[in-house]
């Protein structure tokens, strides 16, 4: 697996807050598109990881934006009602899009939640893969995105600039 060079723009995507995004709606230096399912297990298990990460990496120029690529049809929990409920329950700091057809998932060439992709600037891909090494936060050792963002943000390449996802399918 290799990350692709450049990172999908995307266009219109409804979010849970409401609203409507495009790549275009964050000007942050480092972006992180973090692709969640809301009834994946070791998805769940990121998100309190996804919010310290924004809440510590904000103010650095680190934006992150979380995207549901699952088909709602095929899993009910993947609505857009249903990220509403999720994101208003755990006080997600940052925008949570709905990819229903999964398109901007493909062309990331993700295929887990959770999954990460890395944009710098440019929105070159500079890392995809994992959050954590570990399902469970609790047994973690390698805390992927974070070292990911480390090395961008000291001015030097990512050590490991792609990781296996950990996780559960994506449901197309």
């Amino acid at each position: 697996m290799s990350p692709v060079a450049v990172g999908p723009a995307f266009v219109d995507l409804p979010a849970a807050d409401g609203g409507r995004y495009s790549l275009s709606s964050f000007d942050a230096e480092l972006l992180v598109v973090v692709f969640l399912g809301n009834g994946c297990p070791t998805a769940k298990s990121s998100e309190d990881v996804l919010i310290d990460l924004h809440g510590a990496y904000a103010d650095r120029g680190v934006g992150l934006v979380a995207v549901n690529p699952n088909n709602p049809f095929l899993s009910p929990p993947d609505t857009l009602a249903e990220m509403a409920k999720r994101s208003a329950l755990k006080r997600y700091p940052f925008p949570y899009l709905k990819d229903a057809d999964g398109q901007l998932a493909r062309a990331c060439g993700v295929t887990r939640t959770p999954e990460v992709v890395v944009l710098d600037g440019g929105r070159q891909v500079r890392y995809q893969g994992r959050v954590l090494d570990a399902r469970d936060p609790a047994r973690a050792r390698r805390r992927d995105l974070q070292e990911a963002l480390d090395d961008l943000l000291a001015g030097r390449g990512v050590r490991v600039p792609v990781t296996d996802a950990l996780g559960c399918s994506i449901v197309w």
